[in-house]
């Protein structure tokens, strides 16, 4: 055995695993940062040369030239508003943002997180010429403020940071448009038109499932160079793109296709067959997943990073930060971001639950929410961009420097907010990161506890569902984490539904049949673990072995698998998966909302004590 190839590879697993993690990209920005800082400190000059070189394409009787940080701040930003745009369609079709009164709810409280602050900047420089640099203390960063909340959010609620991704998507929509509008060189409608026709060919592409990457690109590029010919930032291009990209599910059917393309490679391994079964495999996960997973390393190893070292070099001389903290613009852009986002995201949603009378509700509550205006208060990407439009020469330094300064306050406000909360009773700290929200629910088929298969406590408050198949080696994994867990918590109960994979499992589906055999005599669970502590001995000679193991009747237990009676129970569990939309095991359902983490004891607990918080918080609210 090669030890070495086995150590390297398991290196490169791990680093991709890391390029492709929010903290991955934060500490790929923050180096960027520091770098930037140690440029521009040590030769200014240099730097601000370097960055204002034009480069021009010339393709025909077409020229486009733009400086380099042009180049990187509308054209390689693209890709990372790109991502945005997945990462915010997936939370629309698969996450919290499913719930149509929570857009409009994280489109109120997204406009008001930018409201604010940009009034606090008008605030600190009214009768100014700066005045018109409103548009840098208005929106948040995505990277920086999901890494911080990573950071101090420890046993916070999932659903904070979807809030936090949707406040921020929104951040980036109003705050493109106000740089398009407001900061932009001059508005023409002719290449504009031709943008939104490309705009809407992609579209129209999305519509009718056409998944060519090199006519989208070809498409997207004119879009981008339209805009640009337009007086429009294109870097709106990669938002709009994104959006576009549904999270659609993998189908039963869709991947049954794949097993057999791969199945058929066996056969014949040939290189015709292997792009065949590599595309069929692609097809059948969703493309938003897709190529969230393929572009997410090359924008924090690369595209961000360049961004950052382009437009965060300021000199930071003793006079340049003295004159810096002595302006108006960085204390705008510093009270606007660290006071005018709290106060922004907590007011307006405030606002938004009474004037309904409770019926458009947040799924956080206040507490969660205070904690996402603190570290929505982290600007970079956006705000450089509007400062490098906004301002020149010491003004554009002394804004610099504050938007960096916002970085460390986000920080620090965050942390100090969840530590507040650590000090409430558990009842009071639920329900103020909880709310009073009805959580969503995943799970079709409610458990029936007649019906089901179910142990533990019958009554408990916590149900873990679990959709399983006894052949299936990730199914046997999950099982010591889940009976670790249910030693450890007494109320929980769990709860077994068949989901066989026939089509990569052949025995999976005696096995079930088996289990409901032994359950017909009382001695379901008995085989249940039997059945996944052997996932290799299935077939009918070694389940017959297993029902003389338990005890059981064997003629009885023939009987009932030769006349297939627990048939009608395993197809009606594998109709509620589908409905519930899960096509692969082990899927996972606690208190009926889907869970999408590792199948390890630490992550299923994790995913029980957010639902014994969310049942706190809901006993919080029936008290009130």
């Amino acid at each position: 055995m090669n030890y070495c190839s086995i150590g390297s590879d398991m290196a490169l697993q791990r680093w991709r695993a890391f390029t492709r993690s929010e903290n991955g990209g934060t500490a790929f920005l923050i180096t960027a940062v520091l770098a930037a800082l140690v440029w521009a400190n040590t030769s200014l000059n240099t730097y601000e040369a370097t960055w204002s070189a034009r480069l021009s394409v010339t393709v025909g009787p077409f020229s486009l030239g733009l400086t380099l940080r042009e180049w990187i701040n509308s054209g390689f930003m693209a890709l990372f508003f790109f991502l945005v745009g997945l990462d915010a369609r997936r939370e629309l079709d698969k996450g919290e943002l499913r719930d149509r009164k929570w857009v409009v709810l994280c489109a109120i409280g997204g406009v008001g997180s930018m409201a604010v602050p940009a009034l606090v900047f008008v605030a600190f420089n009214a009768g100014l010429m700066s005045v018109h640099g409103w548009g840098v203390a208005m929106s948040t960063d995505t990277a920086f403020a999901l890494a911080i909340l990573s950071l101090v959010g420890d046993r916070l609620p999932s659903s904070l940071r979807a809030f936090m991704l949707s406040i921020s998507v929104m951040d980036d929509v109003v705050a493109l448009v106000v740089l398009a509008v407001f900061y932009g060189e001059g508005f023409r409608v002719v290449p504009f038109l031709i943008a939104s026709l490309a705009a809407g060919v992609i579209t129209c592409m999305r519509l009718a499932k056409f998944r060519s990457g090199v006519v989208c690109c070809t498409v997207s590029l004119v879009m981008w160079c339209a805009l640009l010919k337009a007086g429009v930032d294109p870097v709106v291009t990669g938002l709009t793109v994104g959006l576009l990209v549904i999270t659609a599910p993998a189908g039963r059917d869709d991947l049954e296709r794949a097993t057999g393309l791969v199945r058929d490679f066996r056969e014949q391994p040939t290189a015709e067959m292997q792009q065949t079964a590599v595309r069929g495999l692609v097809a059948a996960i969703s493309q938003n997943d897709h190529l969230q997973r393929k572009f997410t390393p090359w924008v924090n190893c690369a595209v961000l990073p360049l961004f950052a070292v382009a437009n965060s070099g300021v000199a930071l001389s003793f006079r340049t930060v003295s004159a810096a903290f002595a302006s108006p613009i960085a204390w705008g852009i510093i009270c606007g971001y660290l006071v005018g986002k709290i106060v922004g995201v907590v007011g307006s949603l405030s606002l938004v639950t009474a004037l309904s009378g409770g019926r458009l509700r947040p799924n956080v509550g206040w507490g969660a929410a205070t904690v996402g205006g603190a570290v929505s208060g982290a600007a970079f990407t956006v705000s450089l961009l509007i400062a490098s439009k906004a301002f020149t020469g010491n003004d554009l330094a002394y804004a610099r420097i504050a938007i960096l300064s916002t970085l460390v306050g986000a920080m620090v406000s965050g942390w100090v907010t969840t530590v507040v909360l650590k000090f409430m009773s558990p009842r009071r700290r639920a329900r103020a990161l909880l709310g009073r929200a009805r959580p969503l629910t995943d799970l079709v088929a409610p458990v029936d506890a007649i019906r089901d298969r179910i142990r533990g406590p019958v009554d408990a408050e916590i149900t873990v569902v679990e959709y399983g198949d006894f052949e299936c080696p990730h199914c046997g994994r999950a099982e010591s984490a889940l009976r670790e867990m249910l030693t450890d918590l007494d109320d929980v109960r769990y709860v077994w539904r068949h989901l066989p994979l026939p089509d990569v499992h052949p025995h999976a589906q005696l096995a079930a049949e088996a289990a409901e055999a032994a359950g017909d005599q009382g001695r379901f669970w008995e085989m249940h673990d039997l059945l996944l502590r052997h996932q290799d001995q299935l077939t009918a000679a070694d389940l017959v072995r297993y029902a003389t193991q338990l005890g059981l009747d064997v003629d009885a237990f023939r009987g009932h698998m030769k006349a297939r009676r627990g048939l009608r129970r395993i197809e009606e569990d594998v109709s509620s998966a589908d409905l519930s939309g899960a096509v692969g095991t082990p899927t996972f359902f606690v208190n009926g909302r889907r869970y999408y983490g590792s199948f390890d004891s630490a992550g299923l607990s994790a995913a029980v004590q957010l639902a014994r918080q969310r049942v706190l918080a809901g006993k919080a609210s029936s008290t009130v």
